[in-house]
């Protein structure tokens, strides 16, 4: 199947649609004990939790300081880079009416790296067409020039 840069970035933006963040009443959120009780863990789950609530409001200006340089998000139509998803968020092709994301864990590789990892539903549709959801994410955040930014994200459908 081929996929054009359209389709690769709406699927690339659906997986942004996992990707994290908090509306008031909308989100619910569990966290490990470890990961509420460490100020990186819990900024790096902050960071998540902002995103998706900048994906809500269609936000790419969020983005494009969230996201690093060389990010990559990998999707069903391959991969997607920065400048292409933070354009696609900011454009009206999704509607995000709701989600709620919970189930966090941060892995700390060194004091540059990091893996949130957490399970997201959400009610979206981009061009008309349901986002896949429950999904399982991927977040893999690098620290530079002593701020902390995405470099790659990746979901996994949940099993049923």
């Amino acid at each position: 199947m081929k996929f054009t840069i359209a389709k690769k970035i709406f699927i690339g933006l659906t997986t942004v649609a996992m990707t994290a963040g908090i509306v008031l009443g909308q989100a619910t959120t569990k966290r490990n004990a470890a990961d509420k009780d460490d100020p990186v863990r819990s900024g790096l789950i902050d960071l998540e939790k902002q995103s998706w609530a900048a994906w809500q409001k269609r936000d790419g200006k969020f983005f494009s300081h969230f996201l690093a340089d060389d990010h990559v998000e990998l999707g069903p139509g391959g991969p997607t880079g920065k400048t292409a998803i933070v354009n696609f968020v900011g454009s009206p092709a999704c509607v995000v009416k709701s989600y709620s994301v919970d189930s966090f864990k941060v892995t700390i590789f060194n004091p540059s790296t990091a893996l949130v990892t957490y399970h997201a539903v959400q009610d979206t549709t981009c061009g008309g067409k349901p986002v896949p959801s429950p999904v399982w994410i991927n977040s893999l955040f690098v620290k530079r020039d002593n701020v902390w930014v995405n470099a790659a994200y990746q979901q996994t459908p949940e099993n049923k």
